[in-house]
């Protein structure tokens, strides 16, 4: 905990002094300060990594969890993780920012598994969509949309009941109640199918992006 708000503070003063000056680090380059950390626990290396990821956790924190304490809790929460984990990275899986948002999401998971109401919608905004990425920020749309061909692979290998839920609520916009009414079930039922399915999403990603 000590090392991560040590590099969250510099990792501050850093942008504070040379914001214009930082450049988007490419995911070549990102993959190699995950081995530096995972080989040599380089503090640099970490600070570094956190320089480029702790605002968009932070960013995905505030709006899935709205409380800033919370978004924080989660950036060094994920860090930490990121910190102890590194050695596991595997680049032949996927890329060090899928890498680490998938860290991101299976801590915020945790974290709102914690709140009692609206559990169904708090399991599927911590899946769907997986990032908010910067406007114009090309490596987190292209990362948005791996994820999203990725979510929409493991949607075939639901059961057709769940399949059906989560396709007519993610892909076809529709509403609890609608979806209810249109397939003549309990609006009970369209949750528990939703929360079913969405469990079995997320053990899918967690296999495949562990």
């Amino acid at each position: 905990m000590e090392l991560v708000e040590s590099t969250y503070n510099s990792s501050n003063q850093k942008r504070s002094n040379s914001r214009s000056s930082m450049s988007t680090p490419t995911p070549e380059h990102l993959a190699e300060l995950l081995t530096l950390v995972a080989n040599n626990r380089d503090d640099k290396a970490f600070s570094s990594l956190f320089s480029h990821f702790a605002p968009k956790i932070r960013a995905y924190g505030l709006r899935h969890l709205r409380a800033d304490g919370q978004a924080m809790e989660l950036v060094q929460e994920t860090m930490i993780l990121v910190w102890r984990k590194a050695h596991l990275y595997d680049g032949s899986k996927g890329g060090a920012s899928t890498w680490v948002f998938t860290i991101m999401r299976n801590v915020s998971f945790d974290m709102l598994r914690k709140v009692k109401s609206n559990r169904e919608d708090c399991l599927s905004g911590d899946i769907w969509p997986l990032i908010d990425g910067e406007v114009g920020d090309q490596e987190d749309e292209a990362l948005q949309d791996q994820i999203q061909t990725q979510l929409l692979s493991y949607i075939d290998l639901l059961p057709d009941l769940q399949q059906q839920v989560v396709r007519g609520v993610y892909l076809k916009q529709l509403t609890h109640q609608e979806l209810a009414d249109q397939l003549n079930v309990p609006l009970g039922t369209i949750k528990s199918r939703l929360r079913l399915g969405l469990q079995k999403l997320r053990s899918h990603l967690e296999v495949n992006n562990d």
